[in-house]
């Protein structure tokens, strides 16, 4: 696990290289089909080199939640234990670690009139203030999520609005499972925080030389997508879209970018910092490959 830009598709690569492993992907992004470049996917020659499960696996107009990727990657590891090798999960996607590691809890669907009065609600006031409006309700969840993560604080409005329980509270009765984890962080333990605020600006700068821009492009072109959509409000693409729509230039379309970038690294590291039994590596260590392949043999042998 680790903050964007943290190096931890390079260190799966390495293991993979070096152990009897298979990689499975913990990002919500690089889900989507055509989200490529944004999103940091692997190239075609590193997932060649490295596959990668969960990743190209739904179009980026297709739902795919958090319940979604526990039931298939509860069959993967499955499936991966019976050919007698690691799962090793990669990813920043902290709902999807949670949602593994402490079980994900029985939520009813959502009545459609209550998601639309939390749509309507939205509409007139923005998300930022539904953020605030769900801190009274349920404020551990607001916490953790940014104020204009419309998916994610509306599907909490809906789950209190309609059982007057917490999402928060669900969540700590969920049923967990029965696998052992072995968790490892990359983070800027000794490192200063500056040197991933310097990896996240250049990444960016590098995506846009790829061709980003053109990949955003190629998104709007399609009908079915749309700025609703959780493929395309991720960090980089919200960001691109606008830029292309005419609302904001360049150059304003860089900074934010990756202001924005340098904020869900930011909720990364609170988020990391608050994991029970993890074992916290400095991304910018000279031995880190040595250090995780160390903690893995000790685990694995234990």
């Amino acid at each position: 696990m680790g903050p964007t830009a943290s190096g931890k598709t390079a260190l799966a690569q390495y293991l993979y290289s070096v152990g009897d492993i298979e990689l499975i992907s913990v990002d919500s992004a690089m889900v989507y089909r055509g989200c490529d470049i944004g999103s940091g996917k692997p190239t075609p020659f590193e997932l060649q080199q490295a596959p990668h499960h969960l990743v190209d696996i739904c179009e980026p107009w297709q739902p795919f939640d958090v319940g979604q990727f526990i039931a298939q990657v509860q069959m993967i590891i499955n499936d991966i234990h019976a050919r007698g090798k690691l799962p090793i999960c990669v990813g920043g996607t902290q709902m999807y670690f949670h949602a593994l590691q402490r079980g994900l809890s029985e939520l009813p669907a959502t009545e459609p009139a209550i998601r639309e009065t939390v749509l309507a609600q939205a509409e007139q006031l923005g998300w930022p203030a539904m953020h605030q409006e769900l801190r009274q309700h349920d404020p551990a969840t607001a916490e953790r999520l940014a104020p204009n993560d419309a998916q994610r604080i509306g599907r909490a409005l809906e789950v209190f609005y309609q059982t007057r329980t917490p999402l928060s509270q669900w969540q700590k009765n969920a049923t967990k499972n029965h696998y052992q984890f072995l968790n490892i962080a990359l983070i800027p333990k000794d490192t200063p925080r500056s040197v991933l605020h310097q990896r996240i600006e250049q990444r960016f700068e590098q995506m846009l030389e790829q061709g980003l821009i053109d990949e955003v492009q190629q998104l709007r072109s399609n009908a079915k997508n749309h700025t609703g959509l959780p493929a395309i409000r991720a960090v980089g693409y919200r960001q691109v879209w606008e830029h292309l729509a005419g609302d904001i230039n360049f150059d304003d379309m860089v900074v934010q970018a990756q202001a924005a970038t340098r904020q869900l690294a930011k909720r990364q590291l609170t988020w990391l910092r608050s994991w029970p039994n993890v074992n916290e590596l400095d991304f910018m260590s000279p031995n880190l490959k040595n250090e995780v392949v160390d903690l893995i043999r000790q685990f694995t042998e234990e």
